[in-house]
């Protein structure tokens, strides 16, 4: 019997028998899309399944704002150390590499950067970290993700996201469920946007923000484009750089990460999902700098329709950057 599947069992009485069988299957599925060397990957899991059954027993909260946690442990390690086996480097590319230089450039002199980009699997953030950890750390080490709760309330994800930098908010599917919540979650959501106003006025931001609101999952065709853009939560991000005291300059990036961790095919409500872990190639093109006054419909006197017209003009930026990969 191996350790993992022992220490398993031992946990039968400590956490509810969903999350034993949850992350058995994670355990074997992981083990199939990566086999190679599988000691420390062994050991790596067992970690995992500490991690997982201290958030069952003492839900950890996570504040509007987090920091990366990396010492006494190194949450942020950790994850990187789960995914890359996943991720086949050789066939990997990141494209648009110059935009990239010029993002580092803008947060080097304290003006701040918003990334729209889409969102495919839970660990877009770890995969981002595995690509670009050696050849632009300083990125990585700025990045912020604008995060749904379900990445800091799901157990099984818990661990991966307090190695992360986080503005944590709940997103429009989940906020009226349960509906008593709404007003607390609606407050918190405020808090949030307050952070981020502050941090722009800082400068030297980077934010990830996928203004789909969600994972992209495939179509009627079952192809996997790219979701959707929220018009409002667009133009909310323009009206609170144009307040900030730093300049903020938004560029589009496409993520092709699915064939790694895919979501499941319909938004669920109960957390803890059945991760079907596979190892594939994941790719990132980061497009040029967004002009936000100037795109097709800009002229629109309607409020309404130009809001609409501009994120459906950065949605197909990013749909392009995607298509390209």
């Amino acid at each position: 019997m191996s350790e993992f599947i022992k220490k398993l069992d031992d946990l039968k009485e400590r956490i509810p028998e969903r999350y034993l069988t949850l992350m058995r299957h994670c355990y074997n599925e992981y083990r199939l899309a990566a086999p190679e060397d599988w000691a420390p990957k062994e050991k790596l899991f067992c970690t995992y399944l500490d991690l997982v059954a201290n958030q069952v027993e003492n839900p950890r909260s996570f504040e509007p704002y987090h920091k990366k946690i990396t010492e006494p442990f190194d949450f942020h390690q950790l994850a990187i150390d789960f995914m890359e086996p996943l991720i086949v480097m050789k066939e990997s590319k990141v494209l648009g590499r110059s935009n990239l230089n010029k993002i580092e450039e803008y947060t080097d002199a304290k003006e701040n950067v918003i990334l729209l980009a889409n969102h495919q699997i839970e660990p877009d953030p770890q995969i981002i970290f595995c690509l670009l950890k050696d050849s632009h750390p300083r990125f990585v080490d700025k990045l912020t993700f604008i995060a749904g709760d379900r990445v800091v309330t799901d157990p099984m994800a818990v661990p991966f996201s307090l190695g992360c930098n986080l503005l944590c908010i709940f997103s429009k599917k989940h906020i009226e469920s349960p509906p008593e919540l709404k007003g607390e979650k609606l407050k918190h959501n405020q808090r949030t946007m307050k952070k981020l106003s502050e941090l722009l006025s800082e400068g030297g931001q980077c934010i990830y923000v996928a203004p789909s609101g969600g994972r992209d999952r495939p179509n009627a065709e079952g192809i996997v484009d790219v979701a959707p853009f929220d018009s409002q939560s667009i133009e909310m991000l323009r009206l609170m750089a144009g307040q900030a005291d730093k300049p903020t300059h938004f560029f589009p990036l496409a993520l092709s990460t699915y064939n790694i961790l895919p979501p499941p095919n319909s938004v669920e409500v109960e957390l803890g999902e059945e991760r079907k872990s596979k190892r594939s190639p994941a790719h990132l093109h980061f497009g040029e700098e967004i002009d936000m006054d100037d795109f097709p419909g800009s002229g629109e006197a309607d409020k309404k329709i130009k809001r609409q017209k501009r994120a459906e003009h950065i949605w197909s930026l990013v749909r392009d950057l995607y298509h390209s990969l």
